[in-house]
């Protein structure tokens, strides 16, 4: 009897070269793209955005800028992408019809890389997306943990008559049955928000902005322990000093070095297992925030190789 072949679930997927990919390596480091550890998805879906727009713009803005990052990170001391490889997706065709059908499409994307055993970091596009991307992560880790960096609880059951609506991102992921969601950097929540979150409190704890100085990255990310997370990076989290290439650019966010602290924290003491970074809306006079996008994502990539024991 003949055996069956398995067919190698990245093989439907289209690649960019590895030059034009994230951080553009120039010399020929990897065979394949099965030979990388991470699977780079530009998913820039822009459909529900309710104030600024150009969101669908940020996965090509963050590739583009990565390429100007320096591949040598100083906290290691080596080039970290050379430990996990690194291969990028050309940007699919997405289905726009409706933003169930774009997070279906995504879902079946994000599956295929997990299927192939590999780390996902999906650009985004707008926040609506981790509904999408989280589904198979959901499946593969029954214990799954969410780290979320945003300037907004997103926790509406709905927006503007869409469900699955950017403000709604992570109403909708806490759909499924996940027991913890720690979110960092919060600084706007409605009125229409706080009776879930009362009723969830035994599943959600927010880190609000305002009380960022006094902020323990260990304390926050201690829940985390021994648990696979997902790491959601809403780029608005950062104060808008650092970010006003956003859809609502918000004072009083996380800096660069809390984000690094909490996500460093984390990944020494969790498995970081797939993440996202969205809504970067790039603005053509300030390249800094599409630079920072990049550094973001590079060093995300370091910490969970890097940093977990879990992962040595």
């Amino acid at each position: 009897m003949a055996k069956k072949i398995l067919q190698n679930p990245l093989s439907t997927l289209e690649f960019l070269p590895q030059k034009s990919g994230f951080l553009g390596i120039e010399e020929k480091y990897l065979k394949s793209p099965d030979q990388a550890k991470v699977v780079v998805v530009p998913f820039g879906l822009e459909k529900s955005v309710s104030y600024g727009g150009g969101t669908k713009n940020g996965p090509a803005a963050i590739i583009k800028a990565s390429q100007q990052v320096e591949l040598f990170d100083e906290e290691f001391w080596f080039e970290p992408f050379r430990k996990y490889g690194v291969a990028t997706l050309k940007e699919p065709k997405i289905d726009r019809t409706s933003v169930a059908k774009s997070l279906k499409q995504l879902e079946k994307i994000t599956q295929k890389i997990l299927d192939a055993g590999k780390f996902p970091l999906i650009l985004g596009g707008e926040h609506s997306i981790t509904a999408g991307s989280i589904r198979p992560f959901i499946k593969k880790y029954p214990d799954l943990a969410i780290l979320h960096f945003d300037a907004h609880a997103d926790l509406r059951d709905g927006f503007d008559g869409e469900h699955y609506s950017h403000a709604a991102a992570l109403r909708r992921v806490m759909d499924n049955p996940i027991s913890t969601l720690i979110s960092c950097g919060i600084r706007n929540i409605s009125a229409s928000e706080i009776p879930y979150l009362e009723a969830n409190r035994h599943r959600i704890t927010i880190h609000f902005g305002k009380d960022r100085r006094n902020w323990d990255a260990k304390k926050i990310v201690a829940v985390l322990k021994g648990r696979p997370v997902f790491l959601t990076f809403d780029l608005d989290g950062f104060d808008s000093s650092l970010m006003q290439a956003t859809g609502t650019p918000e004072p009083g966010g996380v800096m660069w070095e809390d984000a690094l602290d909490i996500i460093r924290e984390a990944s020494k003491i969790s498995n970081i297992v797939g993440a996202d970074v969205v809504e970067l809306a790039p603005v053509k006079a300030l390249h800094s925030c599409d630079f920072l996008a990049a550094k973001l994502c590079y060093k995300i990539l370091n910490y969970a190789f890097l940093n977990s024991k879990l992962k040595k």
